[in-house]
């Protein structure tokens, strides 16, 4: 699971859930492999993606990288914040792990880079 995913991920269907994020990670393994970097992209989904969340995400697994801990100034010009950025979006991968909702506890299984978040029937 990229870390582009996590940052879209919510347990906000669940019964008594009312956001139901920033889901929570524990990573058992986690792997990083090289993506080609396009900074037009990065650029571009930058103002979609939370960033505090994306921090706090990289810091729980270890994988912060020198990612500073808000968007610098001028970042579609910075090609050293879209390097960091890229590489925490698409090169850092959750094989195996949890996700935790932040309201009630629940786990969601992570198994060879998937999330697992369907429900159970009286979840829902």
């Amino acid at each position: 699971m990229k870390l582009l995913t996590h940052n879209m991920l919510t347990s906000k269907c669940m019964k008594a859930v009312t956001v139901g994020y920033p889901l929570a990670i524990n990573a058992s393994d986690v792997r990083v492999s090289e993506v080609d970097f396009n900074p037009d992209f990065i650029a571009k989904i930058i103002p979609k993606v939370d960033w505090a969340v994306l921090w706090n995400a990289a810091e729980s697994i270890g994988q912060l990288e020198g990612l500073p801990k808000e968007i610098v100034e001028n970042y579609e010009n910075d090609q050293d914040f879209l390097k960091k950025a890229h590489h925490v979006l698409l090169e850092v991968d959750v094989i195996n792990g949890e996700l935790i909702c932040p309201e009630t506890g629940r786990k969601f299984p992570i198994n060879n880079g998937i999330p697992n978040l369907l429900l159970n029937e009286d979840e829902v």
